[in-house]
């Protein structure tokens, strides 16, 4: 029997009609907050660019007042982006399809010193901000409803999406001048009706009388309320009592865990209560920047300093040894740069742009390669893809697989250390002067 479409030539051209029409939508996810809807710079989303520079691949682009280094939230058509313009302190909605900004609020001010504080200096209790971000490095967070945003001089706040302030309050007046040595970047998350901020800094042990506290604090996310707090001063000392990190949820077999890295110590506490529910000491390698990402019943994390990627088990309570850890690594681990984990491959890149793979599950290196440029921003991984995007506007897309296989270089004409975002099939991608939504119009 001849093939129909042979005798009638229109039907081939019908019948692909009929299946794209029949096809199911491409997946469509908020990003809610910094890495993602959970928490760990995955997106479930398809059909997204995977080539574009300044002449083609971008849907819109739109320059910012100042700059930042934080995340846009993401939550259906509204994108939220925080912004540092000389001492201005903002937040901007934008339209997530063409990129109109439809507010604007200033949420406050703050100066922004520079300079190293110093083993030895006489003002190591007064954070320091390091020439590479601001006050606007924390990124905003959302539910749908209610948007909060954290700015390093300690300014938190909560908005309605119409741009009304529900709240705002200081950590630093309700619980001391920050002392972290290189500006306050943590961004807050959000569990049920709680707003979690972490502060993890200089304890000024040997310096001053008084502790410089480290703590965990939850606040009611409509009205600001305090609900808990916790205090997190580990054995670490001075510079290497700092962490920029950001809370990760896990849901575990005992019920769900708020992960936090940093000063020298891996721990968990129950988001409910802040209860801390195990912890892994002695971590030594100094402040830290890279946070951990959880999968395979496991929690892999970095030491500061670029010191060991460590994969740590899950399931255990109290105090943990080594005998937790299921393996690690020593050789070109990330400073900066979160682990992004797709099935059953780990990949990290280093500050100076060293590209691995690994199974997750053992540590073995699956492959490396040098990739070009430095890097502050995470990866991300989608569709099979990891994007890897380096400060010079610069993407690297490579295989989300066991070999090595380049997909794509694409470039933009910016400066690019804010991790990037996924929303609605484009990438959003925040450099020093512009946002840019790549994919198609």
């Amino acid at each position: 029997m001849p093939d129909l479409s042979d005798v009638y030539p229109w039907l081939h051209g019908a019948i692909t009609l009929i299946c794209l029409i029949a096809a199911p939508p491409a997946r469509a996810e908020n990003w809610p907050q910094w890495r993602g809807p959970r928490g760990d710079s995955t997106s479930q989303e398809e059909r997204l660019p995977l080539n574009w520079n300044e002449q083609r691949g971008i849907a819109w682009k739109v320059e910012l007042p100042g700059w930042g280094d934080s995340t846009p939230a993401i939550w259906q058509d509204a994108l939220f982006v925080t912004t540092q313009d000389d001492h201005k302190l903002l937040l901007l909605r934008l339209r997530r399809d063409n990129g109109q900004t439809l507010w604007s609020r200033e949420v406050g001010t703050a100066e922004t010193p520079r300079g190293s504080p110093g083993q030895g200096s006489p003002d190591r209790g007064s954070q320091k901000f390091h020439h590479s971000h601001n006050n606007a490095s924390p990124s905003p967070v959302t539910d749908g409803k209610v948007v909060v945003v954290h700015f390093g001089n300690g300014l938190l706040a909560a908005f309605d999406f119409n741009g009304q302030q529900l709240w705002r309050r200081n950590l630093q007046d309700d619980y001391g001048p920050y002392s972290i040595w290189w500006g306050h970047a943590n961004s807050p998350v959000l569990y049920g009706d709680l707003v979690i901020s972490a502060c993890m800094q200089d304890s000024l042990s040997g310096v001053s009388d008084q502790p410089a506290a480290s703590y965990l604090v939850a606040h009611d996310k409509r009205t600001g309320k305090p609900k808990w707090k916790s205090a997190r001063m580990t054995r670490a000392d001075a510079e290497e009592c700092d962490s920029y990190t950001t809370p990760l949820f896990v849901q575990t077999a005992q019920g769900p865990q708020l992960v936090v890295m940093g000063a020298n110590q891996l721990d968990s506490y129950d988001p409910n209560t802040g209860k801390q529910l195990w912890y892994l000491p002695g971590i030594v390698g100094g402040r830290t920047i890279t946070g951990p990402t959880a999968g395979l019943g496991m929690i892999f994390a970095t030491q500061g300093m670029r010191k060991d990627l460590l994969a740590v088990k899950l399931g255990g309570v109290g105090e943990l040894t080594r005998r937790d850890v299921a393996w690690k690594e020593k050789e070109a681990t990330p400073d900066t740069c979160c682990p992004v984990l797709w099935r059953d491959l780990l990949f990290t890149v280093s500050d100076n742009g060293v590209a691995k793979c690994y199974d997750a599950h053992t540590g073995h290196q699956k492959w490396k390669k040098r990739l070009p440029g430095d890097y502050k921003a995470s990866p991300i991984a989608a569709e099979g893809r990891i994007y890897f995007l380096n400060m010079q506007g610069v993407a690297t897309v490579v295989a989300a697989s066991e070999r090595f296989s380049k997909l794509s270089e694409n470039i933009l004409d910016d400066e690019t250390t804010a991790s990037p975002a996924v929303s609605g099939g484009r990438i959003y991608v925040r450099g020093k002067k512009f946002l840019y939504a790549l994919g198609k119009k």
